[in-house]
């Protein structure tokens, strides 16, 4: 069951900006159903239906372990509120002070353009050495929720099921194709598989590719019978300042694709600034201004 797309003229803005598919981006949330043999009364799944969708698998698991732990072979409304309070009341010992989500599934993203666990390590060392734990306690917030938390996430395709259009920070594997001189067949295989229309055969007889609709997910390449496409630049899109809340704002892109050693300089960059501006554990968007989000694009310079 997947929650109903947003309905906003942020959300239309960044489809069209970004050129992706809204459904598309919508069936990718997470879905809130959980375990298959855990049952659940109407009335419990409406109350769990008012927890915000991008926690709302985490506290189905909650409520659900704390109910096959009790004996429970379904869930009720005294179940989903008794875990409400427990998850608010400890949730404090919870904080780390980041969150760091990747795409969803064990065996990895049916897409991926590079492997997320490797670098992801790399990206958490770095959230764990900026002890943003310390930082949240040392600006006197009594009360430490989740939503204090700096969040980073880190997507293997362009579909970002690892919702980076929402994180402080969002990384997204891409990988840009290159026209190399070998003859086009003129078999059409990349201009059907490319769903931005980002390619085109007609009137040369070579691929052109339209950098501004491209988003670099690289499906084109392995329908190329010829190597007239083969692969370009490779590494990371970055997406800084996304948030939800009361004042949600979609996360601002930097032009170009980045190689790993710049997106660990980029966050390590975007964490001092976080710690330097936040006074009472704002949202990294909220203290981005447009003048230090263009100085991050003039500090570091893209692959390409």
């Amino acid at each position: 069951m997947f929650i109903n797309c947003p309905n906003n003229s942020a959300f239309d803005d960044f489809v069209k900006r970004h050129k992706v598919y809204k459904q598309e981006f919508c069936e990718h949330i997470p879905s809130t159903q959980g375990n298959a043999s855990m049952q659940w009364t109407t009335e419990a799944e409406e109350a769990l239906g008012k927890v915000p969708f991008f926690i709302r698998p985490r506290a189905r698991a909650r409520v659900e372990q704390e109910a096959a732990q009790a004996g429970k072979t379904q869930v009720t409304l005294a179940d989903v509120r008794a875990a409400r309070q427990r998850m608010i009341s400890g949730m404090a010992a919870e904080v780390k002070g980041y969150q760091l989500e990747l795409c969803f599934g064990p065996g990895g993203c049916p897409n991926q353009i590079t492997a997320a666990t490797p670098f992801s390590e790399r990206i958490e060392k770095l959230l764990r050495e900026a002890d943003l734990l310390g930082h949240l306690k040392a600006r006197g917030i009594q009360d430490l929720k989740h939503h204090h938390e700096f969040r980073v996430a880190l997507a293997e395709c362009p579909n970002a099921c690892s919702q980076v259009q929402i994180k402080d920070v969002g990384i997204i594997a891409a990988l840009r194709p290159a026209v190399t001189r070998e003859p086009c067949s003129g078999c059409n295989g990349c201009v059907l598989a490319c769903r931005e229309e980002a390619i085109s055969l007609d009137p040369t007889p070579q691929p052109e590719l339209d950098a501004g609709r491209c988003v670099a997910c690289g499906q084109c390449l392995p329908v190329c019978p010829t190597g007239t496409l083969s692969p370009g630049v490779k590494g990371y899109r970055v997406l800084l300042g996304g948030k939800l809340g009361r004042h949600p704002q979609l996360a601002r892109e930097m032009p170009g694709i980045y190689d790993e050693a710049t997106v660990l300089e980029i966050v390590k960059a975007c964490l001092v600034l976080y710690k330097t501006r936040d006074r009472a554990g704002e949202r990294f968007g909220a203290v981005l201004t447009p003048e230090a989000f263009h100085a991050m694009i003039a500090r570091f310079k893209p692959l390409g």
